[in-house]
């Protein structure tokens, strides 16, 4: 899961729902470090639990945990947790926790216990972990800054990199599963895809993509790829033809694509570097619950 810079953590929620802390009901809730126990401002990573906790990692606090009245926060001074910048999170079908973070490696917390997999006591490549996600079988995948991609699958390690394989880039920023359960991979230098033997990359030279530095991916119901790039903006990948979207043919606000994200709607949300959020639908905006 790829994250996106929030300034304290903003709660959509939708309207007509009750918020517990109010007896107004309200669209947005602001938590910050001011009036909340979020110990940072920098929200880098989300993952709520089957409990319905969120977890939130911060860059630079640690991780805390929000039940929706209180607050329980680790970082390296109370808890196991190796580094307090954490960049992504996953869950597990056991439901711990796994926390990938800037220099301190991967952490796996069940509750009660911290385990730390580092370069130094495991197969990962690179101890700054920049995203993290769960195949269909249960195998962790991990994506590295300057390490490449790794495969956990509980006992062992697999690293595919620029020497042993057909990754573009060993700085991976991002990655997503389609059905058939190919891995599609965000690098630098272009977009990788991996169906287990065989390796795929689509780059600014071979394709139409138009940026080969990719930072964001989403894959819609109709198996199309969304792809938001540095400098390139949007396009979209249905596996024979690219469509780009950018400031000029479109109402795109900024070519630096940071997040994506799409609704149950089918609406794309799409978060920039500086022109902040925009959403987009083939046939038009769906916005339910939401005044426009």
């Amino acid at each position: 899961m790829k994250k996106v810079l929030v300034l304290g953590l903003v709660v959509l929620l939708v309207i007509g729902s009750t918020v517990a802390a109010s007896s107004q009901t309200r669209e947005w809730i602001v938590y910050d470090t001011e009036n909340s126990g979020l110990p940072h401002n920098s929200v880098y990573a989300l993952a709520i639990d089957e409990q319905g906790n969120l977890w939130i990692g911060t860059y630079g606090g640690g991780l805390a945990k929000f039940d929706g009245e209180n607050w329980t926060v680790y970082n390296t001074d109370n808890s196991g947790l190796p580094h307090d910048r954490v960049r992504d999170l996953a869950i597990d079908e056991q439901g711990n926790i796994w926390i990938g973070t800037e220099g301190g490696g991967l952490a796996n917390f069940d509750g009660e216990t911290w385990t730390v997999y580092d370069t130094g006591n495991s197969g990962l490549p690179s101890n700054f972990v920049d995203c993290l996600a769960f195949d269909a079988p249960g195998d962790l995948w991990i994506g590295t800054w300057a390490g490449g991609l790794a495969n956990f699958d509980g006992e062992n390690w697999t690293v595919y990199d620029t020497a042993n394989s057909g990754l573009p880039s060993n700085y991976v920023w991002c990655f997503a599963f389609d059905a058939p359960g190919n891995i599609w991979i965000g690098t630098r230098e272009g977009l990788g895809k991996f169906d287990g033997e065989n390796w795929t990359v689509y780059n600014l030279g071979n394709s139409g993509l138009p940026s080969s530095f990719v930072e964001c991916l989403a894959i819609d119901e109709q198996g199309n790829k969304w792809i938001g790039t540095v400098g390139g903006g949007l396009a979209k990948f249905d596996g024979e033809n690219w469509t780009v979207y950018d400031t000029a043919n479109s109402g795109l606000p900024d070519e630096q694509i940071m997040a994506l994200a799409i609704d149950e709607q089918g609406n794309l949300w799409i978060g920039t570097a500086g022109g902040g959020l925009a959403v987009y639908r083939e046939g038009g905006v769906i916005l339910t619950g939401v005044q426009e």
